[in-house]
């Protein structure tokens, strides 16, 4: 008889900092993922897509499993999920999955940063309510994001935890499909891995935690190489340096068929990060000496200057809509530049109502209130109108259909503006060609993206310029007004000893072992 295995998902990554809060709607609307679906729309909903419970389904179809979906939804990057989303979809979540019971083992589909109004541990309470449900014999398994801040309740409910290894994030539907195989690897034994767990005394800039850049490069190639038969799954979450909570910070998840394997694994790994902390920085520019380094280099560049609007990054919090690179392109008259996504969709509605070739005047921007952000207030030429809908085939976005809602392309002077009415990383080029902006044919590329983006971008790229503009996700951690954050988590050379110490008892042995 073939395993069944009840599978559903529930993501989101807090920004505690930022200005906006997930409702119920950014879960139904999706924003750049997939929008709420339940039941057997879930397969459709995800089918293609690059997303764990995609990869997680087509392991599952090529083991003849029995797969089994309740509820699937994500929303972008937000503050604090509402407790009226957080409440409604963990209790329908888990109510789908007791009824589908009795089942051979469940899949979850999480991120691992979560922070609802009413839980600072938000995949902790979903993994600790799904495993009371459950029981304790049922293997529970999640895939979860690199940027998670794994929390001991969230290793201690579940079997294992298996998370991202790229950043961008190329891999979430491979890990869903790691998911499985660790799933599969525990069915009908009555068996249960060891489990190690290491907290990282200190944060991380999401702006140099990219993966394909030291040491980020390093660590996950020797974290590979120790995986194996006596330590099947092993992680290492760079985590989301922005929840205001004592769990927040880098963290490392080993599972060992002996608790000495998983120990070990987890000790190389967390020396090998603790010891990169110095490594983990990069130049850094102000908006008008981006814009201006940008300009200089595109005089003899015969590709784009991307650059970075890293600190409004829709995928670390932000509401896409602060202007100080945009107002930093106008300033110093850049020429063939393009920037986007701003999100205001008062402005859209002006432009839909004005019609392609019109001009508009308009305060742009700057809704959220962000210290030091100011709108453009200008008048602008209506371009290219669009209803926001395309799919986005890049690597990273992986063929998501997508809804901006109401879009157009504004131009002012030699600066092209995407404005859209919904939030979603500048992660993919058809973000631009769906308003008639050819990336490739610019000269400078300002995208409100911190990493994602390089990965359908860096083909492209003369080359990558980093900037600070205004926005609620500094690129160095310790700007933010911390007041929960455990004790040596922003100065690792003054607490590191105390701090992994302290964490020691943190290694989760179950009796017996």
């Amino acid at each position: 008889m073939s395993p069944r295995i009840v599978f559903g998902g529930f993501l989101h990554e807090t920004n505690t900092f930022a200005p906006s809060k997930a409702g119920m709607d950014a879960f139904v609307q999706g924003g750049g993922w997939p929008p709420l679906a339940r039941g057997a729309a879930i397969f459709e909903a995800v089918r293609n897509v690059n997303v764990g419970a995609a990869g997680f389904v087509e392991t599952a179809r090529e083991r003849g499993w029995e797969a089994v979906p309740t509820l699937w939804c994500a929303a972008s990057p937000s503050a604090h999920v509402t407790v009226e989303a957080f409440e409604t979809l963990t209790s329908e979540l888990v109510e789908r999955i007791g009824a589908a019971l009795p089942a051979d083992g469940v899949y979850l589909d999480l991120h691992g940063a979560m922070v609802s109004e009413n839980f600072d541990d938000g995949e902790g309470e979903i993994l600790r309510r799904v495993r009371a449900a459950i029981g304790p014999d049922v293997p529970l398994v999640a895939s979860i994001d690199l940027h998670g801040n794994v929390t001991p309740l969230m290793v201690e409910a579940a079997d294992v935890l298996v998370a991202y290894r790229t950043y961008p994030h190329v891999d979430m539907a491979q890990t869903g499909s790691r998911a499985a195989q660790a799933l599969a690897g525990l069915l009908g034994t009555g068996k249960r891995p060891a489990k190690a767990f290491r907290q990282i005394p200190y944060l991380i800039p999401i702006a140099w935690q990219a993966t394909a850049m030291e040491p980020c490069r390093t660590i996950y190639a020797e974290l590979a190489s120790l995986e194996g038969e006596r330590v099947p799954s092993l992680s290492f979450l760079p985590g989301f340096p922005a929840a205001d909570f004592p769990d927040c910070g880098p963290t490392v998840v080993a599972y060992g068929a002996t608790q000495a394997e998983a120990d070990a694994a987890a000790d190389a790994v967390a020396g090998r990060v603790t010891a990169s902390e110095a490594a983990f920085k990069g130049k850094v520019f102000d908006p008008d000496g981006g814009v201006r380094e940008a300009m200089r280099l595109a005089l003899s560049a015969t590709r784009p200057v991307v650059i970075s609007d890293t600190q409004d990054n829709p995928g670390a919090g932000g509401d896409s809509d602060t202007m100080g690179m945009a107002n930093a392109l106008v300033r110093n008259g850049a020429d063939r530049a393009a920037i986007g996504v701003i999100v205001d969709p008062e402005a859209a509605a002006a432009a839909h109502a004005a019609g392609e070739g019109a001009t508009v005047t308009l305060s742009l921007g700057a809704k959220s209130g962000i210290p030091g952000d100011v709108p453009l207030e200008a008048s602008f030429i209506v371009e290219k109108l669009s209803d926001g809908r395309f799919v986005a085939p890049g690597p990273f976005y992986g063929g998501s259909r997508m809804n901006l809602g109401p879009s157009a392309c504004l131009r002012i002077g030699g600066v092209r503006i995407v404005v859209g009415s919904r939030k979603a990383q500048m992660a993919d080029r058809a973000m631009y060609r769906q308003v008639g902006v050819q990336p490739e044919e610019q000269a400078i590329l300002v995208n409100k993206s911190s990493v994602h983006f390089r990965a359908d971008f860096e083909p492209i790229a003369e080359t990558i310029l980093v900037c600070a503009a205004p926005g609620p996700m500094p690129v160095d951690p310790s700007a933010l007004p911390w007041r929960r954050l455990r004790p040596g988590a922003l100065d690792h050379r003054r607490a590191r000893l105390p701090q992994l110490r302290a964490r020691r008892p943190g290694r989760f042995r179950r009796p017996g072992q």
